[in-house]
């Protein structure tokens, strides 16, 4: 039988994020986050934030539902993203008490937020450099962004840990971050002023043994939906 924390019955509440410096200051507050030292982006660190059973829990329901993951623009190469996705049931409660620990953590409006989708990567696969925000100046910009705007934050779990490889790396900081079970990143993709962020980008690096799962949740202008 599987073990879940119970959804939190209430969260903080800062709309869309933006401004940042109110959800900058509640993360501040959660334990033992850290903070990547950097002017050029808000990124943290918080380990153990999804407790193990949790996190097999969601394994189970991405591999019973993955797809072979899309891209709104992948210039061209068909090997720019080969993962698979797997969009999760908000009703379920597995994926309800995930999203109360991370709505709790960011303190951000759940109506501001994407679906849950949780990502497998198996051996060789990856995600090139990206930036999560979508180009403004892009072809596809008016039909990903038209009714909740673009994509103000985001923040991603690591499921399990790869045998070898699997880390994400943030290239404008250098910055390399191992996958472990439950460790969470989040991140603003947007500037003090509300552009887009292009230090934001970043590379799910190839996978080298065994596979990766990780849970991903994005939060927009504008309630989604």
């Amino acid at each position: 039988m599987e073990t879940v924390p119970a959804p939190a019955p209430a969260h903080p509440n800062f709309g869309s994020g933006f401004p940042s410096e109110p959800v900058v200051a509640h993360i501040m507050t959660r334990p033992g986050v850290q903070r990547v030292p950097s002017a050029r982006l808000s990124l943290f660190i918080r380990r153990a934030l999804i407790p193990a059973e949790l996190c097999e829990a969601l394994i189970e329901r991405i591999d019973a539902k993955r797809r072979p993951s899309t891209i709104a623009d992948a210039n061209g190469d068909p090997t720019f993203r080969t993962s698979e996705t797997c969009d999760l049931d908000s009703t379920d409660p597995v994926v309800a008490a995930a999203e109360s620990l991370i709505l709790d953590f960011c303190g951000l409006d759940p109506a501001h937020g994407e679906p849950l989708q949780g990502q497998r990567y198996a051996v060789g696969q990856e995600f090139k450099a990206h930036t999560d925000y979508f180009d403004p100046h892009g072809g596809d910009f008016a039909r990903y962004c038209s009714v909740a705007g673009n994509r103000t934050w985001t923040v991603m779990l690591y499921l399990n840990e790869p045998g070898a490889g699997g880390a994400t790396r943030f290239k404008a900081i250098d910055k390399i971050v191992q996958p472990e079970t439950g460790k969470l990143l989040a991140w603003n993709n947007l500037r003090a002023d509300g552009s887009p962020n292009p230090a934001t980008l970043h590379h799910g690096m190839k996978v080298r043994d065994g596979s990766k799962y990780v849970l991903t949740k994005w939060f927009r202008e504008r309630p989604w939906g």
